[in-house]
């Protein structure tokens, strides 16, 4: 099993990016998926997180702007991210419980300017 993660990038501050993250190889049950993000010389942080049925949370940072979704024919979680700021740059992975045991993606780099 694998988590790609797609869709970092840079941006500017007030823009949107959408990352994506797609679960591939012998896929039998995807629970919760997370996103994290972690940026230079800080922690790991969760940012927000998916069940299965669709409930989400989200980090206090990111609430308001931040949404994130999932396919589930697809085998796929998406973070949409509106209105970047700076503080936002960071490496974000996404996590998840497949096959009842978790996975991480590689990482996907967002970059954001003022």
């Amino acid at each position: 099993v694998q988590l790609q993660a797609s869709g970092g990038g840079f941006m500017q501050a007030g823009g949107s990016l959408r990352l994506s993250c797609k679960a591939s190889g012998r896929v039998f049950s995807i629970n919760a998926m997370d996103w994290y993000r972690q940026a230079p010389a800080k922690e790991r942080e969760l940012v927000a997180t998916i069940t299965t049925g669709g409930s989400t949370a989200y980090a206090d940072s990111v609430k308001g702007r931040f949404t994130i979704s999932r396919d589930n024919a697809k085998n796929t979680v998406y973070l949409q991210m509106n209105s970047l700021k700076p503080d936002d740059t960071a490496t974000y992975y996404c996590s998840g419980l497949v096959n009842r045991y978790r996975h991480w993606g590689q990482g996907t780099l967002v970059t954001v300017s003022s």
